[in-house]
C-alpha cells in the first residue's frame, strides 16, 4: 500500500547507473531503506528530494525489505548545509551517528524532532557545538549507554562537586573520585548543564553562552566517552576532525 511518510534523508547509496538506495529516518516508521528510481538523473524530480539532509514527504510502498519511493516533496531543503563545507561536515557526523545508533523500523518521535532541530540549527547558525552535544547525549541514551549525570555513579549521592569519569560511565562525587584517577573535576555549572543537555529538548534552549574552554572540555569528554562505549567507527567524525584542524 502507498504510504505518505515524513522523513529526513540520512544516507544515500548509488544503485546501478540511474538509481539510489536512500536511507530515511522517518517520523512514523523509524529508519527505512528505499529504492529511488532515476534519482541519479540530473533532471529527475527524485534527485532533488533524495539529497542528504533533506526533510521531505515521501510517497512510498513500504516493505520489510527494501521499500520503494514513488515520489517526494521537499519540506525543508536545509540548503545552507550543502553550501558550507563545515556545516556539511557537522551534519554528516550527526546523521551517521543516527544511522549507527538507531535500529531499522524503530520509530522515535523525540529523536526525530531533535535531529531535525539540530540540522536546522546547523543550517542557520555558525556555532553548533552545544546543539550537537545535546543531540549526541540523547542518542547515547537511546543506545543504552548514556552517562549517569544526576548522581554519583558509585555511591548515589547528589551532592556537588562532581568529577566526570569515562571509565565509570558518569559522575563521581568528591568522596568517590579516587575510584578513577583520571576523572575530571567539572565546575558545578558545567555539571548541571550536562544534565540539562541530556534531558531537555533543543526547542527549550535559547542562546547558551559558554566559555570556549568549557565547550572544548565537554567535546573532549564526549569523544572519549563515545570511543569507550559507542562501538561504531564513524568516517564522518574523522573527516570532521580534519576540517576542524584546517579551520
Amino acid at each position: 500500500m502507498l504510504e505518505k511518510v515524513e522523513g529526513i534523508v540520512i544516507k544515500t547509496l548509488d544503485y546501478g547507473e540511474t538509481h539510489k538506495i536512500v536511507t530515511i529516518f522517518s517520523k512514523k516508521y523509524g529508519k527505512i531503506s528505499a529504492l529511488a528510481r532515476g534519482a541519479k538523473k540530473a533532471r529527475s524530480r527524485m534527485a532533488a528530494v533524495t539529497q542528504p539532509f533533506i526533510c521531505g514527504t515521501f510517497f512510498m510502498y513500504l516493505s520489510k525489505g527494501l521499500s520503494t519511493i514513488q515520489q517526494g516533496e521537499v519540506i525543508n531543503s536545509l540548503r545552507a548545509i550543502r553550501e558550507d563545507i563545515m556545516k556539511t561536515a557537522y551534519s554528516a557526523y550527526v546523521v551517521e551517528l543516527t544511522d549507527k545508533l538507531i535500529e531499522k523500523n524503530d520509530a522515535d518521535i523525540l529523536i526525530y524532532d531533535q535531529l531535525l532541530q539540530t540540522l536546522e540549527w546547523i543550517a542557520e547558525n555558525e556555532d553548533s557545538s552545544i546543539p550537537i552535544l545535546m543531540y549526541e547525549l540523547k542518542l547515547y541514551r537511546k543506545g543504552g549507554f548514556a552517562p549517569t549525570l544526576d548522581r554519583c555513579i558509585h555511591c548515589g549521592t547528589k551532592q556537588y562537586p562532581y568529577h566526570f569519569s569515562v571509565s565509570e560511565g558518569g559522575y563521581l562525587c568528591e568522596s568517590c573520585k579516587g575510584v578513577d584517577e583520571y576523572a575530571i573535576l567539572l565546575p558545578d555549572a558545567l555539571a548541571k548543564w550536562l544534565y540539562v543537555f541530556l534531558h531537555v529538548g533543543l526547542e527549550r534552549i535559547g542562546k547558551i553562552s559558554m566559555k570556549q574552554e568549557n565547550i572544548n572540555l565537554l567535546r573532549k569528554l564526549m569523544d572519549a566517552y563515545y570511543d569507550t562505549y559507542g562501538g561504531f567507527f564513524l568516517k564522518s567524525k574523522k573527516f570532521l576532525k580534519q576540517m576542524e584542524r584546517l579551520s
